[in-house]
């Protein structure tokens, strides 16, 4: 999973929020609803897809055991200055911190900020009390992060109550039993209810109606719908169209011929159309590990070390999920931030490391000679598949089999007495210094979950 998101609001925040439901003070408890009719209930669950989202999730956790800090700019990151942000508190937020920023920039942007190093086994342990409050509340949770998932309410309506009385109980539970926040967004479908989730940040409560729906998302800025980002804000405002509103009254084969065919996807969520239900399981669609280097390199020994130790880390977490790739990407990011990726299918799912970094290399030298130095590189297993309905990895090199043997017993090895127990050789030199390294595992389609925590 990736580190905790932002998920700032846009500040010219819609004056609709009050009229809306939104609820900023401490929840109280839900006392037990009478029975519902049948009509109340059917216009009941007509609202009764949730996003429920943490709110500054890492920094919120490290805050339970440091409660002086609350009330002041608090920083997860390692202190490094090529690291980056992995989460910021809504008092470090004021000053223009944002994930992902380089920890330099963001120590520019608020010294006096308090910089906590992370503790993601912590951070996991949350997230599976978190799932579990949800689960408790319905069996339809489909999870996008660490932090966040959507609900579907509607078959606990009778033993609950109604959709935002549900979503008041799942802030109390937060509250009361993690020592965090929660905000809650409703709606009839899952677009509209993580818009609202995003809009009543932090620690609200925000229900849109199927009948306030239309006229809340037309007074949105473009840049709220999904899959809209930076460059095709760009696009639309050169003819024009800025808000949802304008999107909405533009003609569609208009549309396509300006954003190809993102175009269709982006006028039906202008007028509020996501027919996609929630997913209990959702398998990961990639899985992957990148880093950033203390100094940029243009060394082909370290780039190649270093993939190595990439292709070790994404092999153990696909083995972990059960999962086989059938294509490998590299990713490469440039001194000047630019940023190249290269895939190549292979012909049979693999799990190995040694099969990955073969792949990788590969595709580092397709790139042929480099620009200029690299600050980070990264590798990522996708198109993935289940272990038990993937072919087999046949081969009819005996070493290859030999060293899926030899990472199974590491696998074991690490299980037992932690990850750097038991590496590669060529992983134990100590010229080999690097500062940050992310781990990822996307489960969420481009612009529909958040790439940051």
């Amino acid at each position: 999973m990736g580190p905790d998101a932002d998920k700032h609001t846009d500040k010219h925040t819609d004056k609709h929020a009050d009229n809306h439901q939104r609820r900023t003070t401490a929840p109280a408890e839900v006392p037990p609803p009478g029975r519902f009719s049948e009509d109340t209930l059917r216009e009941l669950r007509r609202s009764s897809i949730m996003h429920v989202d943490m709110d500054a999730f890492f920094v919120s956790v490290e805050l339970r055991s440091r409660p002086e800090l609350k009330g002041r700019p608090v920083i997860v990151g390692y202190p490094a200055d090529r690291s980056v942000v992995l989460s910021a508190s809504y008092e470090a937020r004021a000053f223009g911190v944002r994930s992902a920023m380089p920890m330099a920039v963001a120590a520019r942007m608020c010294p006096s900020a308090v910089v906590i190093e992370p503790r993601h086994k912590l951070y996991y342990e949350v997230s599976g009390q978190i799932m579990a409050i949800f689960g408790s509340i319905t069996d339809l949770v489909e999870p996008l992060s660490v932090d966040e998932a959507f609900l579907d309410v509607g078959g606990a309506i009778r033993r609950l109550g109604p959709p935002r009385e549900i979503g008041e109980l799942i802030r109390a539970r937060v509250a009361r039993e993690l020592g965090i926040t929660a905000s809650v967004g409703i709606a009839a479908s899952k677009f509209v209810a993580k818009i609202a989730s995003t809009r009543c940040k932090p620690d609200g409560l925000l229900l849109i109606t199927p009948e306030e729906t239309i006229p809340y998302l037309h007074s949105l800025p473009v840049s709220a719908l999904w899959g809209v980002g930076g460059k095709t804000v760009e696009v639309l405002a050169r003819r024009g169209i800025r808000t949802v509103a304008d999107v909405a009254a533009s003609p569609l084969p208009s549309l396509r011929k300006l954003l190809g065919a993102s175009g269709e996807h982006v006028y039906r969520l202008s007028w509020g159309i996501d027919p996609r239900p929630v997913t209990p399981v959702r398998l990961e669609k990639s899985i992957g590990a990148e880093e950033t280097f203390a100094t940029d390199t243009a060394d082909d020994a370290l780039l190649h070390r270093e993939l190595l130790r990439l292709s070790h880390r994404t092999a153990e977490r696909l083995r972990g999920a059960g999962m086989h790739a059938r294509t490998v990407a590299l990713k490469l990011r440039y001194a000047d931030f630019s940023t190249i990726t290269r895939s190549r299918t292979v012909s049979t799912p693999i799990d190995s490391a040694q099969l990955l970094y073969a792949v990788a290399v590969q595709l580092l030298e397709s790139v042929g000679e480099r620009p200029m130095t690299v600050r980070l590189v990264g590798i990522r297993a996708e198109q993935l598949e289940e272990a038990a309905h993937a072919p087999l990895q046949l081969s009819l090199d005996r070493r290859d089999d030999n060293w899926r043997a030899a990472e199974q017993a590491l696998d074991a090895v690490t299980r037992k007495f932690g990850n750097k127990s038991v590496l590669p050789a060529r992983l134990l030199d100590p010229a080999n210094n690097h500062t940050a390294n992310t781990d990822t595992a996307n489960s969420d389609p481009a612009g529909q979950g958040n790439t940051g925590r």
